[in-house]
């Protein structure tokens, strides 16, 4: 590929740019969203929702912020080197949908989720280690009760390890831009509910046939209560084939879901509220 060299690394501070503005949105929106809906404005109506009782100190929030403002950076410079790659025909990134059709276009998002939650399990592992743990994953464990805004609280080796994914993914398989651009929007859209303090699925959800191989938020808060457990991200999969689910994690699951998350008796007891 012919280019001008000073075009090239003019180009990148822009690509840079770009990449941390669009992960910074995603941070404020969906992070932020969901702490402003979750946290503050039903707080009280979903309580007995709440996976762990004892609310996070306003240290807590200040470090998951900081931390996560370094990790959009970290990932805006994996971004840049991507692109460079990319640029001299080292990645099979493709940008015409047509090339390999819609069909693969959907099943590179899927391949991509299934290959991350694999990347996720054994790195996240690793991670624990004794010899690393304190040095690359203890940021993280900092929050031992996380806010949604621990979904990208990570030590800068780990935001490196995390973002890992991408340059492996581009590597080994043809990937649209736009599969790139979905998959990391779900698997940040995973990532806070994972952190969000609130369990959503019914109860049963962990034992059903059809839902036991998806992790909940309740699998990854006990992950951050009890550190040596739980270690999966999308599904359950590799925990149970590993037998690194925690040992109470279906019993905690139906104490929480016990009270349905619309249940008839909430209903009439905001209609009691509204007409006091």
């Amino acid at each position: 590929m012919g280019y001008i060299q000073g075009q090239i690394y003019a180009n990148t501070g822009v690509v840079f740019l770009v990449i941390t503005i669009i992960n910074l949105i995603r941070y404020v929106l969906i992070a932020g969203l969901a702490f402003i809906i979750f946290w503050v404005l039903l707080k009280d109506k979903i309580s007995y929702r709440r996976i762990q009782k004892r609310q996070p100190k306003p240290i807590d929030f200040k470090r998951e912020i900081f931390y996560s403002m370094l990790t959009i950076i970290i990932f805006g410079i994996v971004g840049v080197i991507v692109y460079f790659l990319r640029i001299h025909g080292y990645t099979k990134i493709y940008s015409d949908v047509n090339q390999y059709g819609w069909g693969y276009f959907w099943f590179s998002v899927i391949a991509l989720i299934f290959l991350h939650d694999t990347y996720f399990y054994w790195t996240h592992r690793l991670m624990h280690h004794p010899k690393i743990f304190k040095y690359v994953h203890l940021v993280h464990h900092k929050s031992n009760n996380p806010t949604p805004f621990a979904a990208y609280s990570f030590h800068p080796l780990e935001a490196i390890v995390e973002a890992g994914i991408i340059p492996l993914a581009v590597f080994i398989m043809p990937v649209h831009n736009g599969a790139l651009f979905i998959f990391i929007t779900f698997s940040f859209i995973m990532n806070v509910l994972g952190h969000v303090g609130y369990e959503f699925y019914f109860k049963g959800f962990t034992k059903n046939p059809f839902t036991w191989w998806n992790n909940t938020s309740t699998h990854h808060n006990m992950h951050h209560q009890y550190v040596n457990w739980n270690f999966g991200l999308y599904f359950n999969f590799w925990d149970r084939l590993m037998g690194t689910n925690h040992p109470k994690y279906h019993e905690t699951f139906e104490e929480i879901t016990k009270i349905p998350l619309i249940s008839v008796r909430n209903q009439k007891a905001e209609i009691l509220k509204l007409s006091e």
